[in-house]
């Protein structure tokens, strides 16, 4: 497990971890001075992961899915069991927050049940101490991927990477919904701090504006273009 050594002042936690073979990121955000926080797509090390809870002293309140794939939340994938969200819970039984279209997808890959799962919608809120998380329906990739803008930052799952975004070519997936929700990014703050699902990039994270000058798909402003570009 490897930890990116930043985190931004203030009252805002935010850590960003590398976490197995697919360099995929989990993130830890909270409240620095009531020590809640939730966990963005945990997976791979559940153990680890808990122990770096316990160092430093933070209460898990939420479990936050970007979307289904169980490189992000755990579940079988290409023969191997990945761990995630449903070991989580054994040893700390928390909600996991997801958009309304992805639940069906998180409970078949994790075994979770209804009541694990609050469903939520574009533009709803989760209080973490004195920080809010809003949530921001982004699909393309899978119907419910979504976001995550935390103050400054947000946290982008498989939408949006630092040099691309997530493929459209899956099961689920919708290369006209990924145009529009490039569209929905690149409309925020050109200071928000990215943060993306996988270490794909040549630095960890970036400005929106940093981005926006070195990602082709940011900027991409008509559908018929997107698909030429896509292939689909």
């Amino acid at each position: 497990m490897a930890e990116s050594g930043w985190q931004e002042p203030g009252e805002l936690i935010i850590e960003q971890i590398e976490i197995g073979p697919m360099q995929n990121f989990t993130y830890i955000v909270g409240s620095r001075e009531t020590r809640e926080v939730a966990i963005v797509d945990p997976a791979w090390d559940i153990d680890s992961l808990l122990k770096h809870l316990e160092e430093r002293d933070y209460t898990l309140t939420a479990a936050l899915a970007t979307h289904y794939h169980p490189d992000h939340i755990g579940g079988s994938m290409g023969g191997h069991n990945i761990e995630g969200i449903a070991q989580l819970m054994e040893h700390k039984p928390v909600k996991v927050y997801a958009h309304k279209h992805e639940a069906d997808g998180i409970k078949k890959v994790t075994s979770l049940s209804d009541s694990d799962i609050v469903k939520v919608e574009s533009g709803d809120t989760l209080k973490l101490g004195n920080v809010e998380v809003e949530f921001l329906h982004t699909p393309g990739h899978t119907p419910g991927s979504q976001c995550f803008r935390i103050k400054n930052t947000l946290v982008s799952g498989d939408t949006l990477f630092i040099n691309g975004c997530g493929r459209v070519d899956l099961p689920g997936s919708n290369s006209e919904d990924m145009f529009h929700s490039m569209r929905k990014l690149a409309t925020l703050p050109e200071d928000t701090l990215l943060l993306p699902g996988h270490n794909y990039g040549h630095v960890p994270n970036a400005t929106l504006g940093e981005t926006k000058g070195m990602n082709v798909y940011m900027n991409v402003d008509d559908l018929e273009t997107w698909k030429n570009f896509m292939g689909h």
